[in-house]
């Protein structure tokens, strides 16, 4: 959540990031009357408290009459301490929930607007010009024996599908890329849980009571993630880690469950929007003034990977409005999809500042030992998706696909053959 320090000494800063995302900027006036409410309530039960413990000394050394009134007093007065403590502690919940409902704020710098209200900041490499009419990933995948969409309907329901012979290599060889490249620039991998509590779900920033993406087993009040950053940002919950621990870096390897509820109608063919696919995403907890120089390293590490399957691919920054409940900045990687004729996202980076850690209560301590709040951020490295782009920009005439050289080695495949 945001800092309310911040608040209090900047409130123009959270109103602009709020118009920026396309939000009411009201809520800065809401959240400041509650928590100057709060504060006076506080100081006044503080105030009653301190008058109760020395009304204690006195009533011990009052004889007769004074005794009795004195004692009237501290009845009166406990009655008062209770009433107070109930109205700080009633506002301070009042305002924590609406503090919860805040995003984070906006990074200076990145562009105001809603989806399409993007940045280009850089294009790699052509989009490829073809003497013969490409096929889409779904039909080159089924022609490969790779996509089974039928059979995953028939088994799950719509938008399941089965990888199965060159498809499973090309995701297993895909991810075990990406984890091998982590590691070598120093992750701790990870294979996380995709079942989680609802306060790992909401500490990571996501309204588990209203968000229509999120799967929820009621039974077990448990929730499915849509990514791993979820249970990474959950793991070093409610601790205070060591400064020379920084920067902490892990990537982890999961399974990923959306519910897609707000697309209905897009992206119904093939692989590209689904409900379960498996990613391998990279987390950091690193100090405060070091996170924007960590969104850059996530970034590098992202367009290295990308440069190992060899599309045509650019990365936008993202809009304000577009940046969802955690991030102050988030950078996408989007590739050439030869048949679509535009780009479609692969990868995204996020800072998320203190954001998270601020919910999580994941702390380390300063030179002078004091606990401060961390900041953590998240990027892609590969995703299911990735094997449309691989597909589609590598395909040949007779309908084999040609595997990126850096890629071969884990799929044990130069070519992906029909039939074979």
């Amino acid at each position: 959540m945001i800092d309310l320090r911040t608040l209090r000494e900047d409130p123009d800063r959270l109103r602009a990031s709020q118009r920026a995302r396309g939000e009411d900027d009201s809520i800065v006036d809401t959240l400041l009357d509650l928590d100057e409410r709060r504060r006076s309530a506080l100081t006044s039960f503080e105030s009653l408290r301190a008058e109760q413990k020395s009304m204690g000394k006195s009533v011990s050394k009052a004889q007769g009459e004074e005794k009795a009134a004195l004692l009237q007093r501290a009845k009166d007065l406990a009655g008062q301490v209770k009433g107070a403590e109930s109205e700080a502690e009633k506002l301070a919940a009042e305002l924590d929930g609406v503090l919860q409902t805040v995003p984070n704020i906006v990074e200076e710098g990145a562009p105001e607007g809603g989806e399409d209200d993007y940045v280009v900041l850089e294009t790699y490499g052509e989009p490829r010009t073809f003497d013969f009419e490409p096929k889409d990933h779904l039909e080159l995948g089924e022609a490969l024996g790779a996509i089974d969409m039928e059979r995953g309907a028939k088994v799950s329901g719509s938008r399941f599908f089965f990888l199965k012979g060159v498809g499973a290599r090309l995701q297993l060889g895909l991810l075990n890329m990406a984890m091998q490249q982590a590691i070598e620039a120093g992750f701790i991998p990870m294979i996380t849980p995709v079942l989680v509590k609802p306060e790992t779900m909401q500490g990571t920033g996501f309204h588990v009571a209203h968000d229509k993406e999120i799967y929820r087993l009621p039974d077990d009040d448990l929730y499915l993630v849509g990514t791993s950053e979820v249970s990474m940002a959950g793991y070093h919950a409610q601790e205070i880690l060591a400064a020379d621990e920084l920067p902490l870096r892990y990537a982890g390897w999961s399974s990923c469950f959306r519910r897609e509820a707000g697309s209905y109608g897009k992206d119904t063919r093939g692989i590209i929007r689904v409900h379960q696919f498996d990613k391998v995403e990279m987390f950091s907890y690193v100090r405060p003034e070091d996170a924007q120089a960590e969104h850059k390293r996530l970034l590098d590490w992202e367009k290295e990977m990308l440069a190992k399957i060899e599309v045509p691919y650019r990365i936008i920054d993202t809009a304000a409005g577009d940046l969802g409940m955690s991030a102050a900045r988030k950078f996408d990687c989007e590739a050439w999809i030869p048949t679509q004729g535009r780009y479609r996202e692969l990868t995204s980076t996020s800072n998320c500042t203190e954001f998270q850690a601020r919910r999580l209560a994941v702390r380390y301590r300063d030179k002078d030992g004091k606990p401060q709040h961390l900041a953590t951020l998240n990027g892609t490295l590969a995703t299911t998706r990735w094997i449309v782009a691989i597909l589609e920009n590598h395909q040949q005439a007779d309908g084999s696909v040609v595997v990126p050289e850096a890629l071969r080695p884990y799929v044990g495949l130069d070519v992906l053959t029909p039939g074979k």
